[in-house]
């Protein structure tokens, strides 16, 4: 159930990001979901480094930061894509 969870989690981030950052993304839905894992990852990581990772009630600076985490990584990612995908279409 864990694992569940965790693409629901993504998707869900991964989708917000995208919706959040102007223009079109080019990544696929699984690329969104794998990017917004690792969002909420990063998000995490931040949430415990900053000490916010457990709080009573909802964790909302945590989720902010998750999402924060899944901004970046989609539109780094989202470059990325663009250029292995626009070299690799030169290329044959």
């Amino acid at each position: 159930m864990t694992w569940l969870w965790a693409i629901i989690v993504g998707l869900v981030l991964g989708l917000i990001a995208k919706a959040v950052i102007p223009g079109k993304q080019q990544i696929p839905l699984w690329l969104t979901i794998i990017f917004g894992m690792l969002g909420s990852v990063l998000g995490n990581w931040a949430a415990t480094g900053l000490g916010v990772n457990e709080t009573k009630g909802i964790d909302w600076v945590r989720h902010l930061l998750q999402l924060a985490g899944a901004v970046i990584i989609v539109a780094i990612g989202d470059r990325l894509w663009v250029s292995v995908r626009g070299h690799r279409r030169h290329a044959t």
